[in-house]
């Protein structure tokens, strides 16, 4: 499905389901298939309403909109240490990775200092060229950390003032101590939820955060405006996000049973593709050249997160860490440029999630 409409419509329809084998898994598209527990976006209703019910509060705009001041912190931190370091540097190491992979530690209480292992093996798990093999190690190697966290948070307090206050229940600061005080997940439930929103809270922003900065380079008379309208930047980040998409291969989805959609038959069990890419470049919808990015362009709504029961959870967390993240990044750095020819910047081609491997920058 590539057009607008289309996406929407296959996404907002309950004889689509989000479940079924994942994609070059090597099982037939119509084969009995359940997800991993906890793994809710290949969850139909009623598995995957129980999950979001549990989550969908943790993640308001009020709520996150009160996790800025944070997020400011954590992206001046970074900020300050790229100041400090002696350019080039590569802005997805020092600060686009850094700030998403802050924030979401701090959300779910798993340690900043195991950033590099859950980060290793989220890029093993979406990568289109390690092969099966690796991304199953990769999965099973992120749920057993997740898994001994949450029977760290699960565990008998010892007798001190912090294990007093979680046994009164006073210290649910991180989503994931919520969900084990709530009772309601088991141990392996909450070690899938754990794994996905650490990887959806992490690769996704760094992603947008290191594509969009080269984006903005690459489009110097966008950026100026930018720069000299602060006020743009809540506009500026839709187009964006609409504009490079990087869930760049899609939503997929089985269907449950024969569907016509405009005089085209789907069997039952066919796999169907959404294009969130080709739905976001649509003429029909965005009709002002589409395939242009324009930070004043007046905003409709776009694909980026998804339609529908599946839409992105953390989207209103990755509007507030790109807003601030971009806007800091030019106003410190002005004479910010790439230190390589655009031909050299690695791109994400053999990824789920699109974006730069790297981005070598100066100032």
């Amino acid at each position: 499905m590539t057009r607008y409409e289309d996406v929407r419509a296959v996404l907002s329809d309950s004889r689509f389901s989000a479940g079924g084998p994942r994609l070059g898994d090597g099982t037939p598209a119509d084969a009995p298939h359940t997800p991993p527990p906890g793994m809710f976006i290949f969850m139909d209703p009623p598995e995957h309403t129980r999950f979001r019910r549990l989550l969908t509060g943790k993640f308001t705009v009020r709520r996150m909109q009160q996790l800025a001041p944070l997020v400011e912190q954590f992206v001046a931190e970074r900020l300050d240490a790229m100041a400090r370091a002696e350019s080039p540097i590569d802005l997805v190491r020092e600060f686009a990775l850094p700030v998403p992979s802050l924030v979401i530690c701090e959300l779910l209480g798993v340690p900043y200092a195991d950033r590099e292992e859950f980060q290793r093996n989220s890029a093993r798990m979406i990568s289109l060229t390690a092969g099966l093999e690796a991304n199953h190690e990769a999965r099973e190697a992120m749920r057993s950390h997740l898994r001994r966290l949450v029977l760290a948070k699960r565990a008998e307090p010892t007798d001190d003032i912090l294990s007093e206050l979680v046994q009164a229940g006073e210290l649910t600061d991180d989503i994931l101590s919520e969900l084990v005080q709530a009772g309601e997940l088991t141990d392996e439930e909450l070690a899938g939820v754990g794994s996905l929103l650490l990887i959806a809270g992490h690769e996704t922003t760094a992603n947008m955060i290191a594509l969009s900065a080269l984006c903005l380079l690459r489009n110097p008379e966008q950026l100026a405006a930018l720069r000299a309208d602060p006020t743009l930047m809540d506009g500026a980040v839709e187009e964006l996000l609409r504009y490079l998409t990087i869930v760049q291969y899609g939503a997929r989805r089985i269907a449950l049973e024969d569907v016509e959609l405009h005089g085209h038959l789907i069997k039952a069990g066919s796999p169907v593709v959404a294009s969130l890419t080709s739905g976001n470049r649509d003429a029909a919808q965005f009709s002002d050249d589409p395939d242009r990015l324009d930070l004043m362009r007046k905003h409709s709504p776009h694909l980026a997160f998804g339609h529908g029961i599946h839409q992105c959870l953390g989207q209103q967390l990755a509007r507030v860490e790109m807003k601030a993240a971009l806007g800091a990044l030019f106003d410190r750095f002005p004479t910010l440029r790439l230190a390589v020819p655009l031909e050299d910047v690695p791109m994400r081609h053999d990824m789920l999630v699109y974006g730069v491997h790297a981005l070598p920058v100066t100032w």
